[in-house]
């Protein structure tokens, strides 16, 4: 056999369906977290700093995970066993969070919640790449685009659907969440469950003979893994500077009282240092078959279209963490004048900005339906630019429409950039990508899809009360014009990364 063989719609169907109830999960976090943190008393300024936990756990779980499902075979499979612990936390999660009762068990859950919802997203994106030929892999990341649409769609309007069609509230005392929300984050808890189990019992995966043997099969440039150990000297020495970085911004930061939210880019660059170090030092003593090592080697070594779509991830990731955090006080506040957590006009907001965040997932469902289509015609990076400079213009266009509700029309770009982010880099990404290390890979490419939101969440603060007078509506200006940055940069990943058609 040369080749994987085709699958049909229902098996590429069923093989992605769990992303329904991962995304109403993502979703119901990116559409409330702030809410919450608002509700519990925290500022506009200290809202990327409570963020952090998503980005950091998925920095932290998502190359573990891989790594791990990489060489994982049981009677559920390689990736499945991933798929199904994860969703069993993160439901628990779902249920818990609209409870808490202070701002910092919100943000200590929200770490919890993050790194379940990690635990079993990690592996799809690999799946995809385990069970379907090159060919097909468009066509299998568009369908858990649109998943990811349909899911956050049902999960982004749940408040407002409790509020307006059974009746919830969704105000509350100073200090508590509305019932609206809570009930909708129980729903969402119970569907993750449910969408992932039907992927873990409906679909199958290739052992790892089955693997081997089709990976024999894929052209050289495809599968080539650089197993060359890069000198303990080069990471020693590259550790050390990272560190004496690191280490020196964190004293700026302190000595002249720099904003805290500069922590997390100082803390994150004296990480890396460490990292360097200790590979440093377990190359030396001969210990390069663990998990920790073979993680930074391949770090050091992934493909050269993984190293130019990271730039584009950076880009993508940093405009989407802008839209995520600020979305709720920049409507609330730029569309309907509200600041007062506890103030209907504030809840009202609140719940339309989810409406605006189910809608974006929507178009993005049928955006992903178009798009194997428009990529095989215009070739995956041309259709990747375009879509992203019309995600740009959506966001941009926030600060100059003043009805809110017309907003509906600034997310249809923001939509088709959302399915192109989610879709086209790992079409590109997964046919270059040797199968053995495909858990891993991917992985570490999240760790550009982490970077630029742990990034934004140093920086977004510090700009807004800098430079725009803590007006939240400027975070999405930001996003949309980096959403036009990423889409320029793509263009300069190379063409022979094309899928095969």
């Amino acid at each position: 056999m040369k080749d994987k063989p085709v699958l049909s719609f229902w098996q590429i169907w069923n093989m992605c369906f769990g992303f329904l109830g991962i995304q109403m999960g993502f979703a119901l976090q990116n559409a409330n977290v702030s809410r919450i943190f608002q509700t519990l008393g925290a500022e506009i300024d200290e809202i990327p700093i409570l963020w952090v936990a998503a980005p950091l756990t998925g920095l932290i779980v998502q190359p573990i995970i891989g790594y791990m499902s990489d060489r994982t075979w049981n009677r559920l499979g390689r990736r499945r066993p991933y798929f199904l612990v994860g969703a069993i936390f993160a439901s628990l999660a779902l249920f818990v969070m609209p409870n808490s009762p202070y701002l910092w068990f919100a943000a200590g859950m929200l770490w919890i919640m993050d790194a379940s919802i990690n635990i079993s997203m990690e592996p799809f994106r690999a799946f995809v790449g385990d069970n379907l030929p090159e060919k097909q892999r468009t066509a299998g990341f568009a369908m858990q685009t649109f998943f990811i649409g349909v899911g956050a769609v049902i999960a982004s309007a749940l408040p407002w659907m409790m509020t307006n069609w059974l009746d919830i509230s969704n105000t509350a005392p100073p200090g508590e969440i509305p019932e609206s929300v809570k009930i909708a984050f129980y729903v969402g808890g119970a569907a993750f469950l449910l969408a992932v189990s039907w992927t873990v019992f409906r679909s199958h995966e290739y052992s790892p003979e089955e693997l081997a043997a089709f990976e024999a099969a894929r052209p050289p440039e495809h599968t080539a893994d650089d197993t060359t150990l890069r000198a303990a000297s080069r990471y020693r020495n590259g550790g050390f500077v990272w560190l004496v970085v690191g280490v020196g911004l964190l004293i700026l930061i302190v000595n002249l009282g720099w904003d805290k939210e500069l922590y997390i880019l100082g803390g994150g660059i004296t990480a890396f240092g460490v990292f360097q170090v200790i590979a440093a030092s377990l190359q030396n003593a001969g210990h390069t078959k663990n998990g920790f090592y073979e993680i930074m080697h391949d770090l050091f070594h992934m493909p050269r279209v993984m190293r130019q779509l990271a730039v584009v991830q950076f880009f993508s990731w940093f405009a989407l963490f802008a839209m995520w955090i600020y979305g709720t006080s920049a409507v609330t506040s730029y569309h309907f004048g509200a600041t007062d957590v506890t103030s209907a006009a504030y809840n009202d907001g609140a719940d339309w900005n989810g409406v605006l965040f189910a809608s974006y997932n929507l178009f993005a469902a049928f955006a992903a339906i178009a798009i194997p289509f428009v990529a095989n015609r215009l070739g995956c990076r041309v259709c990747h630019l375009l879509n992203l400079s019309l995600g740009g213009i959506g966001l941009i266009s926030f600060y100059f429409i003043r009805d809110p509700y017309l907003l509906l029309i600034s997310m249809i770009g923001v939509g088709v950039a959302w399915a192109s982010i989610l879709s086209l880099p790992y079409a590109l990404l997964s046919n270059n990508l040797p199968a053995k290390k495909m858990g891993v890979y991917m992985g570490i490419f999240n760790f550009f899809i982490v970077i630029p939101q742990l990034v934004a969440a140093s920086i977004l603060g510090l700009l807004l009360r800098e430079f725009f007078d803590l007006q939240p509506i400027f975070g999405l200006v930001i996003g949309g014009v980096s959403l036009l940055i990423a889409g320029a940069v793509t263009m300069l990943v190379d063409k022979s990364a094309e899928p095969a058609l």
